[in-house]
């Protein structure tokens, strides 16, 4: 998949492309389903699969006081999108000048006479240009002005679950981990380094590393059943989210404590995919007491993840029935 941060690196239109837009924050079921109609509808025309998105979200530009924890980093973000098949992926910096463009403008300048759209597939809902005056209906009528087609698409769901990125972040951020996998069609994920602590862990007998990650949706504070990707190899693990709240702690970290495993990890990066939340986080009276309570996690996380696998993108991917067949998301 080619990436272009910058239109202006563009030379020339791609030929018969068919192009989506939207965040696609999280990229999850929904988002991959209109992922293989493009990419469909592009093999249909012998033509070039696109996506069309931002970075930052605009939020972070239109409206900067509220509230907005990413499901994906900007990484696995691309590695989600080039999993699907997509040819080309276009994240442009998302600007004020940008914003402010006219639709009619967007269209003519961007998606026509930039990208070569020769047919455009978005949601019923979505909405661009300036104040968000362009909707549906504007590209339906330039579709047939300037003689593209357009595939708008209703809400995508399976049975009576809707997908939808703020469902997602509401489920990880009640630490419903579990659940959130039928949305995403895999494991919420983190990567993160491995940096020093208080190394408090190493002295209660429970080594844990300590991660410092780019992720900004975080599963609510508490103890999870996790496996954790280290140089090719999983293990099962326990990470806690909290602030260590026996300790008198005030920061937010993420610890992990890897089962069956010894070594040196400082500096090292590793993944950790979520399978269950095991307990909320909880003050204990001394370390006594807290120890028994890591053992108990320990032995219920063994139970959990016996015999389960990490669901990953590539798993629910399917054939890809073009020269692109076969590429699949490693690790995000």
């Amino acid at each position: 998949m080619k990436v272009f941060n910058d239109l202006s690196r563009i030379t020339r239109p791609f030929p018969g492309a068919v192009v989506t837009l939207g965040n696609f924050d999280g990229v999850h079921l929904g988002h991959r389903e209109i992922f293989r109609r493009v990419v469909c509808r592009a093999r249909e025309i012998d033509g070039t699969a696109a996506v069309f998105s931002f970075w930052p979200h605009p939020l972070r530009v239109l409206a900067p006081h509220r509230e907005l924890r990413l499901i994906n980093t900007y990484d696995e973000k691309i590695k989600l999108i080039a999993a699907s098949c997509i040819d080309v992926f276009l994240c442009p910096p998302f600007t004020r000048e940008l914003a402010d463009l006219r639709p009619e403008d967007f269209v003519s300048r961007v998606l026509l006479n930039c990208i070569g759209a020769r047919h455009i597939v978005v949601g019923y809902d979505y909405r661009f240009g300036q104040g968000r005056s362009g909707d549906a209906d504007l590209l339906k009528k330039m579709g047939q002005r300037f003689g593209f087609g357009v595939e708008i698409l209703a809400p995508i769901a399976q049975g009576q679950t809707v997908y939808s990125s703020t469902r997602v972040r509401r489920m990880v951020g009640a630490g419903d981990v579990r659940g959130v996998v039928a949305l995403l069609g895999r494991h919420f994920t983190l990567e993160g380094r491995v940096v020093h602590g208080d190394h408090r862990g190493q002295s209660l007998g429970f080594p844990t590393a300590n991660l410092a990650t780019e992720k900004e949706l975080l599963p609510a504070p508490g103890v999870y059943a996790v496996k954790a990707l280290h140089e090719g190899k999983v293990y099962a693990a326990v990470a806690n989210i909290g602030r260590k709240p026996t300790f008198g702690g005030d920061a937010l970290s993420i610890e992990v404590h890897l089962l069956d495993f010894s070594g040196n990890l400082y500096g090292r990066s590793l993944r950790l995919y979520f399978f269950d939340r095991l307990r909320e986080e909880k003050r204990f009276a001394g370390t006594d007491e807290l120890c028994t309570a890591i053992r108990a996690d320990i032995a219920r996380a063994r139970e959990l993840l016996a015999n389960q696998n990490i669901i990953a993108y590539r798993d629910y991917l399917g054939e890809c029935e073009d020269r692109d067949a076969g590429r699949e998301e490693r690790d995000a």
